[in-house]
């Protein structure tokens, strides 16, 4: 099943029945008005609008063409977004480029934090920004979103709660980062709004590539239309998706409609590219001793998509631009 949020001026949006060809729609507004309230109520909404998704595959029924444009994120807002960083290839890179090591303790216990999750961007609204000399980055990822979630949930229990994916674009600006680490509490400024694919889908959609609560698909990137990455997102993935929302849960309930991230995806072999401009640089650093890739400006363009083995995007693409504060 695909879902998505149309931007009515609502702050939640109008929930979507999309079909699987992403090109039509139906409004799921007879069982649920919004993607979090079908969440809340998860096992008696999704069979109901698992129906109308199934009539809408068949051509049944009235439906309407889908036009990105107009989508929110799937949840426009969300009572929780947490990014894990389960990609060690990553954290190393990242690192390295502020000349910090990657401790042995972050093999074993994942690194999680909470983001802003009170605003998302829809997958073609603008990233807009107050200065290029903020160090202005993209950062692809895996999300899942959750139903209610008990505190102390083990891996082997935490999959099962596992009911849509999307992707994810984690804007990051690097050069507020550093400065914020340093005071040792976290991410603010750094981390403004993520944007989200068109729509989410059930793990069902995604066949044979979703396995133990990874999702084993090439995650294709493009800045300024060029091709500039294409990891795996299940090789060397760290911790699973069970294992990061266990994580997450250890001392605490997750209410439904938490968000959780995979991190940048990353792979240890190079040839794969990268999902982030900062991984780039730190190549160029252990090359030629210092970084020739800039940031993003002001116009440049990001396309962050996923196609299963038939070569058909999943989710849709995620297709932004930079743009200044006016």
């Amino acid at each position: 099943m695909k879902l998505a949020t149309l931007n009515n001026g609502n702050r939640d949006g109008e929930l979507l029945v999309v079909n699987r060809a992403l090109s039509q729609a139906v409004t799921a507004e007879s069982v649920v008005p919004t993607l979090q309230a079908a969440l809340d109520d998860w096992a008696a909404t999704a069979p109901r609008l698992e129906k109308i998704y199934a009539a809408l595959n068949r051509g049944e029924g009235q439906s309407f063409p889908l036009d990105v444009s107009k989508l929110a994120a799937p949840l426009p807002r969300a009572y929780q977004w947490l990014d894990g960083s389960a990609y060690l290839s990553h954290v190393k890179r990242v690192r390295k480029a502020r000349g910090a090591e990657m401790p042995p303790s972050f093999l074993h216990d994942p690194l999680m934090y909470q983001g802003g999750s009170d605003s998302f961007l829809g997958p073609r609204d603008s990233i807009v920004v107050g200065s290029e000399e903020w160090g202005i980055d993209f950062e692809a990822e895996v999300t899942v979103i959750t139903d209610d979630v008990s505190s102390g949930i083990t891996p082997e229990e935490a999959g099962q709660h596992i009911k849509l994916l999307m992707l994810v674009n984690d804007v990051s600006l690097r050069n507020l980062i550093p400065v914020e680490l340093a005071k040792g509490f976290g991410f603010l400024n750094g981390k403004p709004s993520s944007a989200f694919s068109p729509v989410a889908v059930t793990p069902d959609e995604l066949g044979g590539a979703w396995h133990d609560c990874k999702l084993h698909l090439p995650l294709q990137v493009y800045w300024n239309s060029e091709l500039c990455g294409r990891a795996n997102a299940g090789a060397d993935m760290q911790f699973s998706f069970a294992e990061l929302i266990s994580h997450a849960a250890k001392t605490r309930c997750l209410a439904a409609g938490t968000i959780i991230g995979s991190g940048t995806v990353s792979n240890n072999d190079l040839q794969n590219g990268y999902s982030c401009i900062v991984e780039k640089r730190v190549l160029e650093i252990a090359e030629i001793g210092q970084p020739i890739t800039e940031f993003m400006r002001f116009g440049d363009s990001v396309r962050i998509e996923m196609e299963n083995t038939e070569g058909e995007s999943i989710f849709g693409a995620i297709d932004q631009n930079i743009q200044p504060c006016v």
